[in-house]
């Protein structure tokens, strides 16, 4: 049995609602801090880097029923990123299937797929990195989202929080606090964060 949350529309809901409204802060400072700015002059498109965490033979948490973690964050992903993309948001995928971004598989392959997804990231310089992954818990009583910010990124720290408190509200069992992360992939973006969306219950070891 596979507990994400109680209802995965709300967290796709409140991953997009914030984006747009972080987009529109950046689309207004751009036109303060811009004064060759015109009516003439394009707005910069709103650019969002979405990562499916895992992928390939790290499947991440592994269920009861045997679905991966890296296929419910694959999905997720999707999902956001096609609502997005009906708001004009330009979306760019770190991984678009199952599998991982190492190439061959040989002793260092994580750290290949980590610098796969930061070179994806660095080409695409989005104004926002979010990343989508899930808990992992053996207790069937385990549930609720939290979300992680980068460290030291005054925005991504609000965005954090918002998002947080709006899940408290939503989802049963979210953690009261966001939290700072310095996760390796929030790092490649000068804001970003990490969103753990529930619980995979785990009653099988999560794969290396």
């Amino acid at each position: 049995m596979i507990v994400v949350v109680k209802n995965l529309k709300i967290v796709l809901c409140y991953l997009l609602i914030f984006t747009v409204l972080f987009g529109g802060n950046a689309y207004m400072a751009y036109l303060n801090n811009n004064t060759q700015a015109s009516s003439s002059t394009p707005l910069p498109r709103f650019s969002v880097v979405i990562d499916a965490g895992h992928g390939g033979v790290d499947s991440g948490c592994v269920g009861s029923n045997g679905v991966y973690e890296r296929d419910i964050n694959l999905s997720i992903a999707q999902k956001l990123g096609n609502m997005l993309n009906t708001l004009g948001v330009k979306v760019t995928y770190t991984r678009t299937n199952a599998d991982g971004l190492y190439g061959t598989f040989a002793s260092g392959h994580k750290m290949r797929d980590m610098r796969a997804r930061e070179a994806i990231i660095k080409k695409a310089n989005p104004n926002l990195v979010v990343s989508i992954h899930l808990n992992s818990y053996t207790n069937t009583a385990a549930h609720g989202a939290q979300v992680f910010y980068k460290l030291n990124s005054d925005i991504s720290r609000e965005l954090g929080q918002e998002l947080q408190e709006m899940f408290v509200e939503q989802v049963e069992g979210s953690r009261k606090e966001c939290s700072p992360g310095d996760f390796y992939i929030l790092n490649c973006s000068p804001a970003g964060i990490l969103v753990e969306c529930g619980f995979c219950l785990l009653y099988t070891s999560p794969s290396p």
